[in-house]
C-alpha cells in the first residue's frame, strides 16, 4: 500500500546522484603549480638576460671612457714633450715593448693634467708609462710622474694612476726617418721621433671579472718639437758652424 508524501517533508536523495563540487582535486592543483612554476621561471631568465645585458654595456661604456682616457693623457703628454741634448740624463725618450711595455718622456704638462696639483709649480715632469699586473690577474696601464730633478716618491712608486684596467696589449711605434717604417725600438734616446704610434687592446682579460667585448684601437701622433740641440741650449756659438770660413765685418770708426 503506497502512502502520500508529506508536502514539507524533503525527498530523499537517490544513492550515487552527486548535489556538486566544494574543491579541486589533486591533479587539478598540480598542473596549477607547474604552469605557475613555469610562468615564474620565465620571468627570471628574462630578468637575468636583462641584467647580464646591462652589466655589459655598463662595462663597455666604462672600458670606452677609460680609453678615452688613457689616449688623451699620452696626447696630452706628448703634445708638450720637451728635450735637451745638453741634458740627455734628463730629456731621454725611451721606448720599451714585449712583455713589459714601457713610455718615458720629459713634458712640460699643463695645469689640466691629472695629478698637477700633487707637484705644485714642477709642471716640468717625467713621464713613465707602463702595463703592469693588478690585483685580480688583469693587467692595467699606469701612470707614474716624477719633476726630473728629483726622484720618484714613494707613494707615486705604490699608488700608480690608473689609466685603463683589463688591457690586454700596450704597443709603442716610432716613425723612422732613414728606414720610412715604423719601429718598434728607438735606440736614439737623445732624440725625439717625428711621429709615435700607440695602441692598446682592452677587454682581454674576461676571467678577471671583465665583461666587455674585446676593443683595439691605435692612434698616431705628430710631435710638436724636436730636441733642442746643445750649442743652442748652453748659448756658446749659436749658428756658427765650425767647418766654414768666418768673415770678419767691419768696424764703423765714431
Amino acid at each position: 500500500m503506497k502512502f502520500p508524501r508529506p508536502e514539507n517533508c524533503p525527498a530523499r536523495s537517490r544513492p550515487g546522484r552527486v548535489r556538486g563540487r566544494g574543491a579541486f582535486t589533486l591533479i587539478e592543483i598540480m598542473v596549477a603549480i607547474a604552469l605557475f612554476m613555469l610562468v615564474i621561471a620565465a620571468i627570471y631568465s628574462t630578468w637575468e638576460l636583462v641584467m647580464r645585458a646591462t652589466k655589459v654595456g655598463e662595462d663597455a661604456a666604462a672600458q670606452a671612457q677609460r680609453r678615452r682616457i688613457a689616449l688623451r693623457t699620452i696626447e696630452d703628454s706628448l703634445m708638450c714633450i720637451q728635450s735637451f741634448q745638453a741634458s740627455h740624463q734628463y730629456y731621454s725618450f725611451i721606448v720599451v715593448n714585449g712583455d713589459a711595455p714601457l713610455l718615458s718622456f720629459a713634458s712640460r704638462l699643463p695645469e689640466i693634467f691629472p695629478r698637477n696639483g700633487k707637484f705644485g709649480d714642477f709642471n716640468l715632469r717625467r713621464l713613465t708609462y707602463t702595463l703592469e699586473a693588478g690585483p685580480d690577474g688583469e693587467k692595467n696601464l699606469v701612470l707614474r710622474q716624477n719633476p726630473i730633478l728629483m726622484d720618484m716618491d714613494v707613494d707615486e712608486k705604490k699608488d700608480p694612476l690608473i689609466l685603463a684596467r683589463n688591457v690586454k696589449n700596450f704597443t709603442i711605434q716610432c716613425w723612422d726617418t732613414n728606414q720610412l717604417e715604423w719601429v718598434d725600438e728607438w735606440d736614439n734616446t737623445n732624440s725625439i721621433p717625428p711621429m709615435v704610434r700607440v695602441g692598446l687592446v682592452l677587454g682581454g682579460n674576461v676571467e678577471a671579472g671583465g665583461n666587455a667585448p674585446k676593443m683595439s684601437v691605435m692612434r698616431a701622433f705628430s710631435m710638436p718639437s724636436a730636441m733642442m740641440p746643445a750649442v743652442v741650449q748652453t748659448g756658446g756659438g749659436a749658428g756658427i758652424n765650425p767647418g766654414l770660413p768666418q768673415i770678419q765685418l767691419p768696424v764703423p770708426k765714431p
